[in-house]
C-alpha cells in the first residue's frame, strides 16, 4: 500500500533507493562517585576521551574532499575548536575533581548547562547551535563508555546507493554519508538553520526533517523515493510512479548542467529588466563560492562567527581582518557586512540572564545599542573597511526610527573619531536596515527616509508575523511565505524603497527559493541575494520571465481572497 511521510524539504533533489533504517540507541550516562584516591585516573581518563575525539574529527575532515565548499570543513572544525574550549574540555574537569563525580556525569552536567545558555539564546540561528554541543559530547561519552566505532563507522559498508532513515544526524555523520555513497537521508526530527540541513545543501545530498516517527512506518530494505523539494518520502509506489520519479531524476540532472551555463550570462529579463543577484555567507571563505557563481556581490556577511567559541568581545583589527579578506576575494564586487546579530546570552563573559521569550529579548541591534564596547569596534572596522571597496552596512532587527536615530548618530561619532586618527573610509558609506519585524515593514516609508537601502529578512519576518518559530519541528508546518499577511508586508517594504528611490533587497531564505522568484519580481523586486548554491537556478527562471506581464498577473493573484485559488494561481506563476 502506497505511504507517504511529509517533513520538511531540506536540500532539493529526487532519490530512489532502498531504506537502511538506523537504531541509535539512547546513551545511558552512568553517575556515581569517584574515591579520592581515584581522581586524578578519572581526569586521565576523560582527557583521553577528548583526545579520541579530536584523533576522529581530524579523519573526517581529512575526508571531506577539495571541491567541497569551505563551510563543509567548517562545521567539522567549529566541533574541533569546541574540543579545544575551557567549556567543555576543562569545565568536567574541574566537576570531577570538586564533586567526585565519574567522567561521564561531569560532562553531561557541564553539556545541561551549555544547552540551557543556547536554549536561551534570542536568535532562532543561534539557539539551534546548541545541537553542535551536543554532537560533541555525545561523540566523547560513547568513546567514554567504550563505543567508539560511531553510528557511521557501524553501517558505512551498507550505506552506498541506500536512503537513510535516522531519529537525527549530526554534521559529522553527513560528510562521511556523502563520502560513502548515501543517496538521500530523512530524519524525525531537526530543521531548515541546523548545521546537517546546511551541509546537506552544501553536499547536493537530498533531504527531508521533521518527518515524526518515520521508522515506525518503515521497514528495512522497502524501496522509497525522496522528493527534497516538497519533503516527501514515499514507499509503496507502483511501477508507473518509479518510472516517473527516474524521468524527474534525469530531468534534474539535465537541468543542473545548463545551469552552469548561465554563470556568464546577464541576469535580464525577458523584456530586458536587469535583476540583480547578490549572494549570502557567513564566513571569509565563502567568498571563493560567490564567485565561482558569478553573484554581482555580497548581499548578506553575517559576522556572528567572530563572536563565537569565545569569552572576550573580538576587536577593530580582528573585524577589519576579515572585511579585508572578504573585499580581496571579491575583487571589486560590493559587500553588504550586517551588523552583529547576538543575542544577550552571547557567552561573552557577561552575566547571563534569562528570557521568558527570547525571541522578542535583548538581541541584534538592541544589543548592540545597549553595549557600546561590542558596538564601536565594529562600526569602526566597517567603515575603515570601506576605504579598501565597496562595503555597506547593515542594520539588523530595527523596530522603531529612535533606534535607527541612535545608530546614525554613533556613526557619525565614529565617523570623526577617524578623521581624528588619520584613518581613511568612504564619507558617503551606504547604510540600510534589514526589515524582519513587522513594525518595521509598516513604517519602512520612515526609515526610507533616512537610509540609503533596505533588505528584507524573510526568515524572521514570516515566524514574527504568523507567530511561530521556524526551528520548532512540532509548529514549523506552519511557516508559510505565501501568507497573505507576509505578502502583504513584502508589499509595502517594496513599495516604500521605490517612493524613497532607494533599492530594497530580500537576503531570507524565500529569495532563493525558484517557486518564489515570479512572485517576489511580480511584487517589483529586482535585488535579490541567497546562498549561492541556489543562485544559477533563480538565475535560470528570471531570464525567462517577462517582468510587465508578472506585475500585472501578481497584482491579481493578491487580491484573491479563497487560498485555494491564490495558490494554485501562485503556483500557475512557475509554469509561465
Amino acid at each position: 500500500m502506497p505511504v507517504t511521510l511529509h517533513g520538511v524539504g531540506i536540500s532539493r533533489g529526487y532519490a530512489i533507493g532502498k531504506t537502511i533504517l538506523l537504531q541509535r540507541d539512547q546513551l545511558e550516562i552512568p553517575e556515581y562517585t569517584i574515591s579520592s584516591v581515584l581522581i586524578e585516573e578519572e581526569v586521565q581518563r576523560f582527557l583521553h576521551g577528548v583526545a579520541i575525539a579530536k584523533q576522529q574529527l581530524r579523519e573526517i575532515r581529512s575526508r571531506i574532499p577539495l571541491s567541497v565548499p569551505a563551510d563543509v570543513a567548517a562545521f567539522i572544525d567549529t566541533h574541533l575548536l569546541m574540543l579545544e574550549d575551557s567549556t567543555l574540555a576543562s569545565a568536567p574537569i574541574k566537576l570531577i575533581r570538586t564533586r567526585s563525580c565519574n567522567a561521564e556525569w561531569a560532562l553531561k552536567l557541564q553539556r545541561d548547562w551549555v544547552v540551557q545558555v543556547f536554549n536561551e539564546m534570542e536568535d532562532p540561528y543561534l539557539r539551534t547551535r546548541r545541537d553542535d554541543v551536543d554532537h560533541v559530547v555525545q561523540r566523547i561519552q560513547r568513546i567514554l563508555l567504550a563505543n567508539e566505532g560511531g553510528t557511521a563507522d557501524a553501517i558505512s559498508s551498507r550505506l552506498e546507493g541506500r536512503i537513510l532513515v535516522a531519529e537525527e544526524l549530526t554534521p559529522a555523520d553527513t560528510v562521511l554519508m556523502q563520502h560513502q555513497g548515501v543517496l538521500a537521508f530523512v530524519t524525525e526530527h531537526g530543521g531548515p538553520l541546523s548545521h546537517t540541513a546546511i551541509l546537506a545543501r552544501s553536499l547536493g545530498i537530498p533531504a527531508v526533517m521533521g518527518v515524526h516517527c518515520a521508522r515506525r512506518y518503515l521497514d528495512e530494505d522497502e524501496l522509497a523515493i525522496v522528493d527534497g523539494q516538497l519533503g516527501v518520502l514515499m514507499v509503496g509506489l507502483d511501477e508507473q510512479a518509479i518510472k516517473y520519479y527516474r524521468w524527474k531524476q534525469q530531468e534534474d540532472q539535465h537541468q543542473q548542467l545548463e545551469l552552469v551555463k548561465l554563470k556568464e550570462q546577464p541576469t535580464v529579463t525577458r523584456d530586458a529588466v536587469r535583476i540583480t543577484l547578490h549572494a549570502n555567507i557567513e564566513l571569509p571563505e565563502d567568498a571563493a563560492a560567490v564567485c565561482q557563481v558569478g553573484a554581482a556581490g555580497v548581499g548578506l556577511y553575517r559576522t556572528e562567527f567572530l563572536f563565537m567559541n569565545r569569552k572576550d568581545i573580538p576587536d577593530e583589527e580582528e573585524h577589519l581582518t576579515s572585511y579585508l579578506h572578504v573585499l580581496k576575494m571579491l575583487d571589486g564586487k560590493p559587500i553588504t557586512i550586517r551588523t552583529v546579530d547576538l543575542g544577550a546570552d552571547k557567552g561573552l563573559g557577561e552575566n547571563r540572564v534569562g528570557s521568558s521569550n527570547p525571541a522578542l529579548g535583548l538581541r541584534a541591534i538592541r544589543l548592540c545599542l545597549k553595549n557600546l564596547a561590542l558596538f564601536r569596534p565594529q562600526l569602526r572596522a566597517i567603515l575603515r573597511a570601506s576605504a579598501f571597496g565597496p562595503v555597506r552596512m547593515m542594520i539588523p532587527m530595527l523596530s522603531n526610527i529612535q533606534e535607527l536615530l541612535q545608530v546614525l548618530r554613533l556613526t557619525q561619532e565614529t565617523k570623526q573619531e577617524l578623521r581624528l586618527r588619520g584613518q581613511r573610509f568612504d564619507e558617503r558609506m551606504p547604510i540600510g536596515a534589514m526589515i524582519e519585524v513587522p513594525a518595521a515593514a509598516i513604517c519602512a516609508p520612515f526609515f526610507a527616509r533616512h537610509l540609503d537601502f533596505l533588505s528584507i529578512g524573510t526568515n524572521d519576518l514570516i515566524q514574527y508575523t504568523l507567530a511561530i518559530d521556524r526551528t520548532d519541528d512540532e509548529v514549523n508546518y506552519l511557516y508559510d511565505p505565501l501568507h497573505p499577511a507576509v505578502l502583504q508586508l513584502i508589499a509595502m517594504t517594496i513599495q516604500a524603497g521605490q517612493k524613497a528611490n532607494i533599492p530594497v533587497s530580500m537576503c531570507g531564505e524565500m529569495a532563493g527559493d525558484p517557486r518564489y522568484v515570479r512572485l517576489l519580481l511580480g511584487l517589483g523586486l529586482t535585488h535579490f541575494s541567497m546562498h549561492p548554491n541556489s543562485l544559477l537556478e533563480v538565475k535560470r527562471v528570471i531570464r525567462e520571465s517577462h517582468l510587465l506581464e508578472l506585475m500585472t498577473l501578481v497584482k491579481r493573484i493578491l487580491h484573491t481572497e479563497d487560498p485555494k485559488k491564490f495558490n494554485q494561481q501562485v503556483q500557475n506563476l512557475t509554469r509561465l
